[in-house]
């Protein structure tokens, strides 16, 4: 089946205007350049407070349809409840539409996964899962019954795939390691940018007036664009805050997402620097080409990171990178070339990339240049879609066999017993 006839339905739970994390602008940004390269995308979400339920976004000669869910009809009492919620909602919305005929399933990540395996089963439609990460690595192993749970949705989704994206060489050692699942289904493709995006349309004088609201003129501007989680490694950031101050009196920092940030406050308070430091809360996107372009650093020292996305969006807009060595970023970002490489959970270490960008103009002029040449060669959502594209006719071409039901294994990463009785609750019956 040629790719000018393909039909797919993506499933995600979250997609712009909803934004949780990156999955939302991947699935957005994908599904445009798929649509622009001749295949027809529908994208199945969650609802969002005056979003529309149903939405048509023009893509090149293309188009990307979008059907959003309603919202939950009750309240839920945890996590976990939501999202199961959710794919009861989004099942009775596709229900809604009537009976359309998919040549493909394309889930991203373990949010979906029930809804996904039910329209595989159900309608006998080949699934592909993307995994964005996994429970697994962003919490350094298994600890407590709901990471056990959700890192069996994990491995439930890509049990019933019949091929696996993921991002980045790493993340499919991960995949393999935590999920077991074997690499002959496991495709990389990487994730991409598309630059217009950050690009900064503001006059001279609206960005001055812009950058007065969190530097003075005199002050050099190092960014951190992220969710103030311990994986992002902020924490390791404020750590390196005196080295950089010490060498750089000018440094401000600036630190850009959504998250708790009283405890890194008063972190930097403890050093001495809580005057240097401001935290901007969840920035609207509209907001975000203007801090990379007052920006003359933006820093990521994740210690958990399967791509890395967000130094592809700082390169593209021009920011010269410094970001930790672990995970995606060591194949994102070429270190001396077009950023800069730090160990990871080393402030010293991040401390130094920081002041070797600040204190060395010619460096910095070509981690810029190198970096924008970067993304748009390597990174660009057209080539990515290609890529996508050949996976789609890997599995159409494999035909029911990728749709076929297969029996659960007895045993297995997701197969635990259903109620754990006590032996005392046993004594008692």
């Amino acid at each position: 089946m040629s790719a000018a006839r393909t039909r797919v339905l993506m499933l995600s739970w979250e997609f712009p205007p909803r934004i949780v994390g990156g999955i939302a602008r991947h699935v957005d940004e994908i599904s445009r350049a798929l649509a622009r390269n001749g295949v027809d995308v529908d994208v199945l979400t969650a609802h969002h407070p005056g979003a529309p339920s149903f939405e048509v976004i023009a893509a090149g000669g293309g188009r990307v349809r979008v059907m959003r869910a309603a919202a939950n009809p009750v309240n839920p009492i945890d996590f976990i409840s939501d999202i199961h919620q959710l794919n009861f909602l989004l099942l009775e919305r596709l229900l809604a539409e009537g009976e359309a005929r998919y040549d493909l399933l394309h889930a991203h990540d373990w949010l979906v996964a029930f809804a996904a395996r039910t329209l595989k089963h159900g309608r006998h439609i080949p699934l592909i899962g993307t995994i964005h990460a996994t429970e697994a690595g962003r919490n350094r192993g298994i600890h407590n019954p709901m990471q056990s749970y959700i890192h069996s949705q994990e491995w439930l989704l890509t049990y019933d795939a019949w091929r696996v994206i993921c991002c980045s060489d790493a993340m499919a050692a991960e995949i393999f390691d935590s999920l077991h699942t074997p690499l002959d289904k496991v495709r990389v493709v990487p994730n991409g940018v598309d630059p217009s995006r950050l690009r900064c349309a503001d006059t001279a004088d609206q960005l001055a007036v812009f950058r007065r609201r969190w530097a003075a003129p005199e002050e050099r501007i190092v960014l951190f664009v992220g969710r103030l989680v311990r994986e992002k490694g902020v924490e390791v950031l404020v750590d390196s805050m005196p080295e950089v101050v010490a060498a750089h009196p000018e440094a401000r920092f600036i630190v850009a997402g959504g998250g708790h940030a009283d405890h890194l406050r008063s972190r930097a308070a403890s050093l001495g620097l809580g005057h240097r430091i401001a935290f901007t809360g969840f920035i609207l996107e509209a907001d975000l080409p203007r801090l990379y372009a007052i920006a003359d650093v933006a820093v990521f020292p994740s210690l958990y990171e399967p791509f890395g996305i967000v130094a592809l969006e700082a390169m593209a807009a021009g920011v010269p990178v410094v970001t930790s060595d672990i995970g995606g970023f060591g194949e994102v970002v070429r270190h001396g070339e077009t950023g800069l490489h730090t160990w990871a959970n080393n402030p010293h270490s991040l401390a130094w990339g920081i002041n070797e960008v600040l204190s060395k103009p010619k460096l910095a002029a070509r981690l810029r240049r190198e970096g924008l040449k970067e993304v748009r060669t390597r990174y660009n959502w057209d080539g990515i879609a290609e890529a996508t594209i050949s996976v789609y006719q890997e599995v159409l071409a494999e035909g029911e066999v990728a749709a076929e039901r297969r029996a659960m294994p007895l045993s297995g990463t997701s197969v635990h017993p259903r109620y754990m009785v006590s032996e005392e609750m046993a004594s008692r019956s």
